[in-house]
């Protein structure tokens, strides 16, 4: 049995921006302390929320390092290190276990579009390269590949990789990988709208976006149904789930940095290729926002 890096939720951290599209460290101390004094139970730095594929090497380095230090052991701090290039993810993998991360996300090489053979010889080579624990990172909607729960089967029998965040939208698959895995990974949901479905199914809990802006809201999904309060958990569930649409009315991170924005964040733009959400997005995302009660 593989104890899990946490269990709960786990908020998939944006990095805020001044306006000359340099990261504001200031802001990032100010979600970190504003997230665990609302009882998040870790925090993911430089994932896809995080922007990393538009953050340079050293710009990401020092984000995770920042996190790590500002955060200084309270929960959790797991660090995104993937790369279409195992041998980046390698050297990512090794710099973020030198800065104290407690664990490892790691996306599926992208554009490559790797076969099964490939990603199992792709996360073997960045499991072995750190002591720390591995979280694969299966998003097929952005990465043309899809992990088979057959291949994370075979993955699962290596020490190091602990879990898989599942964001493929595919309970069907997400069950299958439980039964033939069972203790051997752990199991996140890397879809808001489907925490409950996952955790019915063992899951640990949740790398979330809608923690942003609902962080104890989402945690308390978890917490009731680690509990036995399943029924609770399941209609907190429901009662959040417009709320964690208009978070995707756009590309992630768009809409959330401009909830974060809304909310009296200094969260910034995205860095290009992503662009503002449209007027009529942002006038349902503020609607939303005051409907739950998230603006003060």
């Amino acid at each position: 049995m593989k104890t899990p890096i946490f269990t709960g939720s786990g908020l998939a951290m944006i990095t805020p921006m001044h306006a000359d599209g340099s990261v504001n460290y200031a802001e990032i101390d100010r979600i970190v302390e504003d997230q665990i004094a609302a009882h998040t139970d870790a925090i993911i730095s430089c994932g896809t929320t995080g922007e990393a594929s538009t953050l340079e090497d050293q710009e990401h380095l020092d984000v995770i390092g920042h996190v790590v230090k500002r955060v200084n052991g309270r929960i959790p701090v797991i660090a995104g290190t993937g790369s279409n290039n195992t041998a980046h993810a390698v050297m990512m993998s090794k710099e973020a276990a030198d800065l104290g991360a407690a664990g490892l996300l790691v996306v599926t090489p992208y554009y490559n579009k790797t076969s099964q053979a490939g990603l199992v010889a792709s996360y073997t080579a960045i499991a072995d390269a750190t002591d720390l624990p591995v979280i694969m990172y299966n998003v097929p909607s952005r990465t043309g590949v899809n992990i088979a729960p057959e291949t994370a089967k075979v993955l699962s029998a290596h020490p190091k990789i602990n879990a898989i965040k599942e964001a493929s939208g595919n309970i069907s698959q997400v069950a299958k990988v439980a039964a033939l895995c069972g203790d051997e990974l752990n199991i996140y949901s890397g879809n808001d709208d489907q925490i409950v479905p996952l955790l019915s199914l063992g899951g640990k809990g949740v790398i979330s976006v809608l923690a942003h802006v609902a962080p104890r809201e989402t945690h308390d999904i978890c917490q009731l149904w680690f509990d036995g309060k399943c029924a609770e958990s399941a209609a907190l569930q429901l009662k959040m789930l417009e709320l964690c649409n208009i978070l995707f009315c756009d590309v992630n991170p768009i809409p959330v940095k401009e909830a974060m924005n809304l909310l009296g964040y200094d969260a910034g733009a995205c860095r290009l290729p992503l662009v503002a959400l449209s007027e009529d997005n942002r006038a349902k995302l503020r609607a939303a926002l005051e409907k739950y009660g998230c603006l003060k």
